[in-house]
Formats: C-alpha cells, structure tokens, sequence
C-alpha cells in the first residue's frame, strides 16, 4: 500500500454538513452508516478541496466523531491553507516541499520508488534517469531507493544535474574571479549592492548590505565548510540563496498592502469572470456549479449567470450556454453555492451578472423569490440611504458594501409621461427604433433550442437584446432614418422643422 500526501497549500475550500460532498459510492456510505439511525452523519463530515487550479479539483472527505472536532478542522485548516506567506513561498521552500513529499511516498519496504520521480519530473523522462544516475542512484522505473541513500545534499545535486543554469555560470563569470567556483564577502556585496539594489532607494530608509549581513547570508545558504571558513559562497549556496526567501518575486512587506477601498465602485477594476459556470470549452463543454465557488474563492467578485427559461412541469430556471451543447445546471444550486462562498476569501461585495433570457414572468417572480430566499439580508434591495440613485451622487463603495450582494440585470425604461408632448418629441428615427425594440421584445426567444414555445411569455420583463439584433441583420442594409424619410415622396415636414420656419417667417 503506497502513501500519497496533500501539500496544505494546495487546499482551495473545507466543507463540513450539506455543504460537503458526499460519498456516491454504495459500500462506502455504509460502512459510514449512511441511511443508518444516525441522521447527522453530514455534521461529522469534511470535504477537502484541492487542486492547482479551478478546474483540477479533487475532493477528500474526512469523518470525526464529533460535530465540534469537524468545525475546528475546517475552520483552522482553512486558515492554514489561506495563509499569504504560505501561498507565496520561496522557490526553495516548494522544493522542499518536493523532497518532503518523495521522502513520505514510500513503498511496503520503505523504499522510495523511482517511478515517484520519474512522475514527479515527468517532462523529460530521458534527462531524469540521467540524472538519477550521475548522482549514483537507481534510474530504473522498477526499482526503489534507500530512504538514507537520498538525503537533501543529494537531492539537491540531482536538482543541479537535471536543471543546468547557465544564467548563474555567467553571473560568477561576471563577477567572480575567473576560473573561481565562487563569490568572495566582497564579491556578493558589490554583486548585491550594486547590480541588485534600485539606485533610486533611499540610503537612509533602504541602506545597502553591510558586510556583517552578507556574511549572514553565507552562513545561511553555504553549505560547504571550507567555503564558510574562507568567506566564500559557491555555486551551489549562490544558487540556494538566489531561490530563498531574500529574491522572491514580492517583498513580504508587499504582501499585506491594501488598496484604498473607500471610493465609488465605478473607480476600480473588478476581478471578473466570464460564462463561469462552463469548465471546458464553450461550445461542447461540461457546465458545473462547483465553478462559481472556484471563481469566488479565487478572488472574483463579479460573476456571470447565463440565466434561461425552464421547461414544464418543473419550470425551473437554468443557467448554460445559449444555442450550444453545453450542460445545463439549475439556478437554484448555482445561487446556494455563491451563497456559501461569495466571502470566504474576501469581505467585498460581490456582483451577479445576470444574462436574463427568461421571458416568462412566472419565472422571473421565481428568480427574484429564489435570490431574497437564499442571499438574505445580504442581498442589497434599495440602495443606501447616503448613496442615493440620483444625477450627482457616486456609486458607494467597496467598503460600504462590504458582505453585500449586488444584481446587475438589464431593465426595461419607459418613456415619462409626465413632460409635456410639445418638449419631446420624437424624431422618424427614434420613433423607428422605438418600434423595433418593441417587436424584438415580443419575439425574443425563451430558451436555448431554437424555435421553442412561449405560452406564457412577457415581454415587458425580457431585456430584447439580443433578438433585436438579429431582427435588424435580416433587414436591407439600410439606415431606418432614411427608409422612413424616403419611402414617400410628399413626406410632410417634421413639427419641429415646420416651427423653425414659421419662426423664420415672423421675424421677417
């Protein structure tokens, strides 16, 4: 029996009760005691989620005895996984994660396998057994190592071996003494205090590496102790310190800087996501809900919904790619799972893009039941009392709308009534449009599958977009101002018009 491991920052979400996800198998949820006496076996239960991306998810299910040790794992191992130090470690920290991971994945003898290797490093197969073999070690897929045969000295070696740097050779050809393996004190100060160092830093705030700190830094990362007695870093410790917690791609002091979230929504960019809910691709792929938690947990707060008409008896609402051979997923289920992660990862409000195809006001009264159910008082229904929707006044902000949910769906504007006729008036153009967008209304289409029935449809709540745009392809290319004008020849002239030259007349 072999044994795999799971490197804790990899871990995207833990779900305990009728979040977790359980177990499909008939002979595990017995041996569980699903079905059995006890009805609150999802208390007892962990579901894991881990994955390099929000696609390549696996998912652990972990049972305790208790309610309350299944609450304090998921809590505290969430906090571990979300850790910011931990999602951006140094490079020589993942490869010890690497060698801690190959050193546990032992076979019954405890031996480590070679084919753990060769999957480990599975570009270049060729180059591995190479490797494996320059630093005198088994190569064959078949064979085992000694766990004491395999230390980090020789890891690292390996390392060296399989991936060459002539980046850094060149480096210590510049300046290094030639023909010397190695950086003296003097060196790896003038090397890091002279090509490294931004010349615009402060001295003062940012003073440059003192000989004391970079004796430091040798001591730290060489491991070699005639080198440490000379003052002198090799190629190897240069290496080690290249790929420490000193070079990372951002200052640990950077990692916790905050934006200021206190001005109008409309002055941010927004992490946002398109067709969300698809994993594949966007005319043949799988849809799935799990996707807008991914989404959400990986920092987006702007999603999209894809919302279309269901279909009798149930009529309930789903979410996919219109007029694809994409999957179907309920919207029901898509508006739970964004319920229970929108703020795992980030207190910001977050916004539902809504692609409202449901002509069907039945079902549009079951969306917006469905979202107050669900979201509760975090859905945001009336605006703010100091943001008003008035000409002048900004969008809140980020921080006001901290744990809140915004709709973001296209709404039909009707013309006022109250302003007198005589100070609008409609021009032939606007009139035209006018009418178009009103019989593209009444003809948008209620569901995904071409020429489908509509027996309840209404067209005042459909936003008639899309249609209206397909209605206009089939027509001649030709502007509706000028069709209207020129259809016939004796066209009387606008009431505008005919006013501006009554006034002409009177004036002279």
């Amino acid at each position: 029996m072999e044994v795999d491991t799971l490197d804790i920052s990899s871990i995207r979400d833990t779900r305990t009760g009728r979040y977790a996800r359980l177990p499909k198998d008939p002979k595990i949820r017995e041996v569980l005691g699903f079905g059995g006496p006890d009805t609150r076996l999802e208390e007892k239960l962990m579901t894991v989620v881990a994955g390099p991306d929000p696609v390549n998810t696996t998912f652990l299910n972990f049972m305790a005895v208790q309610d309350d040790t299944v609450k304090v794992w998921s809590e505290e191992l969430f906090k571990l996984a979300m850790n910011i130090l931990a999602q951006n470690a140094s490079r020589n920290t993942f490869l010890r994660k690497a060698y801690t991971k190959l050193k546990l994945q032992v076979n019954q003898d405890g031996r480590i396998p070679v084919k753990n290797i060769l999957k480990m490093f599975s570009a270049d197969k060729k180059r591995v057994e190479t490797a494996l073999e320059s630093c005198g070690l088994n190569f064959n897929r078949s064979e085992s190592i000694r766990p004491d045969e395999f230390p980090l000295e020789i890891f690292e070696r390996f390392l060296n071996k399989l991936c060459l740097r002539p980046d850094i050779d060149k480096i210590l050809l510049e300046i290094g003494a030639k023909g010397k393996p190695y950086l003296t004190l003097e060196q790896l100060m003038d090397f890091i205090n002279q090509k490294q160092r931004d010349p615009r830093l402060n001295e003062v705030l940012y003073p440059p590496l003192r000989s004391s700190q970079a004796r430091l830094l040798i001591e730290k990362y060489e491991t070699n102790k005639q080198f440490l007695e000379r003052d002198q870093m090799s190629m190897e410790g240069f290496s080690r310190y290249l790929g420490g917690e000193e070079n990372g791609i951002l200052p640990l002091e950077a990692l916790d800087l905050s934006m200021d979230m206190t001005q109008p929504l409309s002055a941010y960019f927004i992490n946002s996501s398109h067709n969300t809910y698809l994993t594949a691709g966007q005319l043949a792929g799988p849809s799935s809900v799990e996707m807008y938690r991914q989404a959400l947990l990986w920092g987006c707060r702007c999603v999209e919904l894809d919302v279309w008409k269901g279909r009798p008896p149930e009529e309930e609402p789903f979410i996919t790619h219109g007029f694809t051979m994409t999957t179907e997923v309920p919207l029901r289920d898509v508006l739970e799972a964004i319920a229970e992660a929108a703020f795992k990862t980030s207190p910001y409000p977050v916004i539902l893009s809504f692609e409202n195809h449901v002509d069907s006001a039945k079902q549009q009264a079951k969306m917006a039941e469905y979202c107050r159910s669900i979201f509760g008082d975090a859905l945001l229904i009336d605006p703010l009392d100091k943001y008003p929707l008035s000409a002048g006044i900004p969008l809140p902000s980020p921080q006001d709308l901290m744990g809140r949910i915004l709709v973001k769906n296209k709404k039909r504007h009707r013309p006022s009534t109250g302003v007198p006729d005589s100070s609008v008036r409609k021009r032939p153009l606007e009139q035209s449009n006018s009418a178009l967008s009103e019989s593209s209304a009444a003809t948008e289409p209620s569901s995904p599958q071409l020429g489908s029935p509509s027996s309840d449809s209404c067209p005042g709540l459909s936003n008639g977009e899309e249609v209206g745009l397909e209605k206009t392809s089939l027509e001649p290319q030709k502007s509706l101002g000028e069709e209207s004008l020129s259809r016939e020849p004796n066209v009387p002239m606008p009431d505008r018009d005919r006013e501006d030259e009554e006034e002409d007349e009177e004036e002279e």
